[in-house]
Parts: C-alpha cells; sequence; structure tokens
C-alpha cells in the first residue's frame, strides 16, 4: 500500500502529518497490509500570499498530480491511502487517484481550531490578520492590535479554522466519495482524528478487496452532489476550478455552465467564515457535511444516494444516521439563508465564457453594483493603491493579466480584497479579476473572469473609467469597453522557465485550468 504523504514543516496544516502518518502505517500493518510512505512538496498560501511565490500556488497542484501517478504507476502499488490537507495538495492528490484508477482512501489532517482574541474573546481566523493589515495601513487599529491578531487567529496545527479552500476540499473529499464522514471536519490532533484515520486504513483493504476504483466513484453524479453540497455550504470559489480539473481527470464532461444550474436548485445552509460567524469546529459539533446532506436529501432528486463510496455502509444509510444540532451553524432545508447556491456562476459581455464569486459573502447592497473600472495591470499595483488610498467607494477595481497564462499562475488576491476590507471600502468597492481569490476572501470579489486578458479576452480591452455591470440575481458580468484590440499578443514575462511551460499549456479557468495535453 502506498501512503501518499504531504508532511512538510513549513505549512502549519501539515505539521503534524508527519507522526499522523507513521499511526496510518501502524494501522495498515494491524489491517494485514504493508505500507510505503512517500510525499509530496506543498505550497503554503498563507506565507506565499501577496507576493511572486504565489504564482506557483496552484501550478504546483499539477506537479503533485503527476509525481503521486508517477511513483504509482512506477512501483505498481495496490492501493493508496492519501494524507492531503490544505490547498491544493488535496486536488492534487485527487487528480493522481482519478488518473490511476486504483482503490484509493483519503484521510486528511483535519482543521485547526478556532482562534480566540486574548481580550474580548471573538472568534479569530487567518482572513482576521489578512484584514487587520488592511485595517492597520488605514490607521483604524495600531501596531499592538496587529500584533494580537497575529499572534493568537492560528492555534495550533491543521488546515486553517474557517470554510477556507482546504477544509472545503477536504469536506467535499466526503461527498464525492473518496473520504470516510467527518473528513473534513473532525479537527487536527483530536482523538476522533486519529480514529477516523485508523477506520481509513481497514476500510483500504476492503475496498481493494471489492475492486472499488476511484473512477467508479467519482461519477457524474457523484460531481453533481459534491457542486451541491459545496453550494450549501458556501464554500471556497478554488472548489471549482478543482472538482473541474478532477473531473477532467476522471473522464467526466462537466461544463461550467452545470455548475451554474446547480446554483438555481441548491439552498444555502451554511454561513461559515468567512461569510459568516461560524466555524469548522462549530460546523463539525453541529452535524459536519453528512448533516447537510441529509437536509439536501430532502430536496427530491437533488442527491444521488444509491452511488459507491469508501464508506461501507450505502450513502443513503450514512445520511439517515446524520444528526444535526440546532439551526443556527446548519440551516434545515426549509429555511434556509438563501434559496440559491453560496456561489454564483455569471456570464455577459465582460465573462462570455464565466466567472466565480463567493455570493453567500456578499451583502445585499452589492448583490447589484454599477460602477467605473479602475484598472490594474497586477496584483500588486492594485494593493499600493488601496493602501495610498485611490479608491473611491462606487468603484470597480480590475486587476487583469492575472490568470492560468497570464500570471502566470492565477495567484489568489486576498492581499487586495483584505486591504479593502481594512479600509472599510468592502461593502461599497467590487474587485473583478481573472485571477482567483483566496477561500478567505469575503465581498463583492469575482473571480476566474473567462476569457482571461492573456487570451484575448474582453477584460483586456477595458479602460479607466468603463462601466462594469454585476448583477449576481440575474447572474450577469457587463461592461461597455472603450478600449480596442491589444496590438500585440501576450507574452509572459517570468523568468521561470517552469512558469512559462505552464503558461504555454494551461486551459481556461472555466475548465479548471488543467495542463493539456500536447
Amino acid at each position: 500500500m502506498a501512503v501518499v504523504n504531504s508532511a512538510i514543516d513549513i505549512v502549519p496544516g501539515h505539521a503534524h502529518l508527519a507522526s499522523f502518518g507513521n499511526n496510518v502505517k501502524a494501522a495498515i500493518r494491524e489491517a494485514g497490509m504493508i505500507p510505503f510512505e512517500f510525499h509530496t512538496i506543498g505550497v503554503d498560501d498563507g506565507i506565499a500570499m501577496g507576493h511572486a511565490g504565489m504564482r506557483y500556488s496552484l501550478p504546483s497542484r499539477e506537479l503533485i498530480a503527476d509525481s503521486v501517478e508517477t511513483m504509482i504507476a512506477a512501483h505498481c502499488f495496490d492501493g493508496m491511502i492519501c494524507i492531503p490537507n490544505c490547498d491544493k495538495i488535496v486536488p492534487g492528490m485527487a487528480m493522481a487517484a482519478a488518473r490511476l484508477d486504483i482503490p484509493s482512501v483519503f484521510i486528511s489532517g483535519g482543521p485547526m481550531a478556532t482562534g480566540r482574541h486574548p481580550v474580548d474573546g471573538r472568534a479569530l481566523d487567518l482572513s482576521s490578520v489578512f484584514e487587520g493589515v488592511g485595517a492597520f495601513h488605514s490607521g483604524r487599529i495600531d501596531d499592538a492590535e496587529l500584533r494580537r491578531l497575529e499572534q493568537h487567529a492560528c492555534p495550533s496545527c491543521g488546515s486553517c479554522s474557517g470554510l477556507f479552500t482546504a477544509n472545503s476540499m477536504n469536506c467535499l473529499l466526503e461527498a464525492l466519495g473518496l473520504a470516510l464522514p467527518y473528513n473534513g471536519s473532525a479537527l487536527a490532533l483530536s482523538d476522533e482524528r486519529e480514529a477516523l484515520a485508523t477506520r481509513a486504513a481497514f476500510r483500504l483493504r476492503e475496498v481493494i478487496g471489492s475492486d472499488l476504483t476511484a473512477r467508479s466513484i467519482l461519477t457524474r453524479e457523484a460531481f453533481d452532489d459534491a457542486f451541491a453540497v459545496d453550494l450549501a455550504m458556501g464554500g471556497s470559489t478554488n472548489t471549482v476550478l478543482h472538482l473541474l480539473a478532477i473531473a477532467h481527470e476522471a473522464g467526466v464532461a462537466y461544463p461550467l455552465e452545470r455548475v451554474r444550474e446547480l446554483t438555481t436548485r441548491v439552498p444555502t445552509l451554511c454561513r461559515l467564515s468567512p461569510s459568516g460567524p461560524y466555524h469548522m469546529d462549530d460546523f463539525h459539533a453541529a452535524g459536519g457535511v453528512p448533516a447537510v446532506m441529509a437536509e439536501l436529501a430532502t430536496h427530491d432528486g437533488l442527491l444521488h444516494l444509491d452511488r459507491p463510496t469508501v464508506a461501507k455502509e450505502p450513502l443513503a444509510h450514512t445520511l439517515s444516521a446524520a444528526q444535526r444540532s440546532g439551526d443556527r451553524v446548519i440551516r434545515p432545508a426549509t429555511r434556509p439563508y438563501r434559496a440559491a447556491g453560496g456561489l454564483g456562476i455569471l456570464y455577459g459581455s465582460l465573462a462570455p465564457d464565466g466567472a466565480v464569486i463567493k455570493a453567500a459573502a456578499v451583502i445585499s447592497e452589492m448583490r447589484r453594483h454599477s460602477g467605473p473600472a479602475r484598472i490594474y495591470e497586477d496584483h500588486d499595483s492594485c494593493v499600493a493603491a488601496i493602501h495610498a488610498g485611490a479608491i473611491e467607494p462606487g468603484d470597480v477595481i480590475v486587476i487583469r493579466y492575472e490568470g492560468p497564462a497570464g500570471g502566470p499562475g492565477m495567484q489568489e488576491m486576498l492581499a487586495p480584497t483584505a486591504a479593502l476590507m481594512g479600509a472599510g471600502l468592502g461593502d461599497t468597492v467590487a474587485l473583478v479579476t481573472d485571477g482567483r481569490f483566496s477561500g478567505a476572501t469575503r465581498g463583492a470579489c469575482i473571480g476566474h473572469v473567462s476569457p482571461e486578458a492573456a487570451a484575448g479576452g474582453p477584460i483586456a480591452h477595458l479602460r479607466d473609467g468603463d462601466i462594469i455591470h454585476i448583477d449576481l440575481d440575474a447572474g450577469t458580468l457587463d461592461a461597455e469597453p472603450s478600449g480596442l484590440e491589444p496590438s500585440e499578443p501576450f507574452r509572459s514575462a517570468t523568468s521561470s522557465r517552469w512558469l512559462r511551460r505552464y503558461a504555454a499549456g494551461v486551459s481556461s479557468a472555466s475548465c479548471g485550468a488543467v495542463l493539456e495535453e500536447a
């Protein structure tokens, strides 16, 4: 058995995975199998955020998938148990499982506990720190308060405590059927997490015995259910990229328009950080993913309860045993936060191939907004403008040439969005980009605009002052561009040979930003 671990000291979400992996190997031996462990790379998005290092984050997903495929195929393993936790590691491993189509079980490292402010006791997480930086630059908090946020927001190892990308993806492993129930929510270092790892190891033996391979689990219906859970929870916008990429590797045709159709059918049942006040420990106590799926199952035809998963019991049995504790963290389907899903897929003259927004994290006043474009050709110049006070209420910031090929690497935009929030502009300013956002981003922030500027998409033709129209309820993103076609084809200025290769082969964000075959 291959134990595909992602232990790495520099990533807080993975710092405990060496010992966790040893426990998994011991359980595999106890189950009568022979474990061989190898490791993947891992980029810490919190550390890479806001500088050129973030350009390597999304491309690392492809390296992880390629390296896992290489190790498994070269050594003819009978099955694998994958130990991811953060950001691109989860989808990278899942993409490899889909390619290899061997028996695979996932057991993640688990989320960290919620941080607490030492003075007033309010909940803190990673986004508290990034927004604190913006508040510090605008003079709204002092250095001592920023230091308190820094010291108390992330109190332990584990994936960041909000429903950011890592926890979104670990929850969706459950919904897809690659992981056991509560994989996404049982806290790191808890007895429950350790017991779950032991169960996962024993289940791997049974999954192999029944020849239940990854592709037999990763069906179109599984992706429908995963997106339904994602929409109900209000997960990270990055999940759209990653689920589309996993579907691609599984040979499942899954267009972005299919996600849009689901957004109109799936209610928003949760308001987890950054969309609301609750965190993963609250979510787990309230019933976790099984409780969400049990509520969705009350909608006729929304979930597919007869499909295979790595759990011993049928999905319908798992959901019948699920218990939802209270109505605060997970709402009943009869009384949702919103009738529509927590993510929105937008189309229009500015995004003919689509764009994505975390709709659950947008205040009602910004669901329809028109304003003048403020154009920035990269992430850094936009952040400098926000800190310099150059952005006015009503503006629509446009950051372009940050897409998969244009960046290259489609870096996350948490620094500018957190700066807007910290400056008190988050409720009056929208941001549109062909890049992407951190799972910790909130506000009227629209990413994955496709085609991207580097491909000559409409976003490349905008000029300062052009009016942009956003209508989340209608699902549209339109503009009145006055610019002309770019005079020369875009060429990446990166000096990295790896990123140049990536830029030359990566597909559109609307297709999952996967590397296309030559």
